[in-house]
């Protein structure tokens, strides 16, 4: 889903201060228990490759994305995982915040298995499970979609049911809905469950106009740690590149991570290992024009409700190669 999928990934870094072995700095992360970055965190820590990248990571699970936004909001954390559209809303309202590129995985829109649907108009006069709520990005695109493409007035002719996303995955695979939308590695889950996709939100985006190659979920530093600290920020994006290229190709790194992955049959091991695969932004610079089209779309959709006073993307949104 657009940036919640990513669902539950949400983290805070903290920048202690100790000292390790080559006087290292620590880089504290409170994590989401169950959040995908968690795969990433622990290959950095196992592979070393946080140390080799000049600090020490120190992995902490916490119950709820939204503690890390307001640690990191009160100055009491140094690095948190959100989306970038929440990184471009806060420096429209003036604060320094930066985005380094993580995920851009996506879901899609599921329905049961034996389901006749082939489009989103098949799904009229059902109920949709969404993991979110009515602003949900991945709900908003696909309603634009919708009535551009089908000239379906999706909202409209269907029940919405919103729900935290275990309970849409347990509820749709249970056949209670005509389809559902759920965070990326819940929908894997799904379809490894026998469900089957009858649209990508990154096909929906794509014919909206949108780049599906833009990045949704990162790592947010403040501009004050880029500027005092910019060899500690590049450490962290190089770090987590190494662990990308690592999970990449290497099954046997996540045959370690496995029992981090909460899977219960080989279906979904294999489902969500190529999920996660499929959603490693390229490596370089972000298209800005492509990200200010998608921004420029939500603001469209949602509103200020939804992005704030960011109706085009501000200045130095993305930590680029060589800032």
């Amino acid at each position: 889903m657009f940036m919640k999928f990513l669902g539950g990934a949400a983290m805070a870094l903290v920048l202690t201060g100790t000292a390790v072995a080559q006087d290292l700095p620590v880089l504290k992360a409170s994590v989401l228990k169950f959040g995908t970055v968690n795969w990433e965190l622990t290959t950095i820590t196992e592979n070393g490759f946080d140390t080799a990248n000049g600090f020490d990571l120190d992995v902490n699970g916490v119950a709820s994305g939204s503690a890390g936004e307001i640690a990191f909001q009160g100055g009491e954390t140094d690095v948190i995982v959100s989306d970038w559209l929440w990184v471009a809303r806060q420096r429209a309202a003036g604060r320094d915040y930066v985005f380094i590129p993580y995920s851009k995985a996506v879901g899609g829109v599921m329905v049961p298995e034996g389901s006749e649907a082939q489009t989103l108009a098949d799904l009229a006069g059902g109920k949709i499970g969404i993991a979110g709520g009515p602003l949900d990005k991945s709900w908003l695109i696909l309603q634009a979609y919708a009535q551009r493409e089908l000239g379906f007035d999706l909202a409209g002719e269907t029940e919405q049911v919103y729900g935290a996303p275990p309970l849409i995955y347990k509820t749709a695979t249970g056949g209670d809905f005509a389809g559902a939308i759920n965070y990326w590695h819940f929908m894997a889950k799904m379809e490894a469950d026998g469900m089957r996709k009858i649209i990508d939100i990154a096909d929906a985006a794509e014919a909206m106009g949108l780049d599906p190659e833009t990045p949704l979920l990162g790592y947010v530093v403040k501009g004050e740690m880029l500027e005092q600290n910019p060899d500690l920020v590049n450490g962290l994006a190089a770090a987590s590149r190494d662990a990308k290229d690592l999970l990449a190709g290497d099954d046997a790194a996540w045959e370690a991570l496995r029992p981090k992955m909460n899977a219960d049959t080989d279906a979904q091991f294999e489902a969500l290992v190529a999920g996660f695969r499929a959603g490693i932004p390229a490596e370089g610079p972000v298209d800005e024009d492509a990200a200010n089209t998608m921004l420029s779309l939500m603001a469209e959709l949602g509103g200020e409700e939804l992005v704030g006073e960011a109706t085009s993307l501000p200045e130095g949104t993305f930590l680029q190669p060589g800032s």
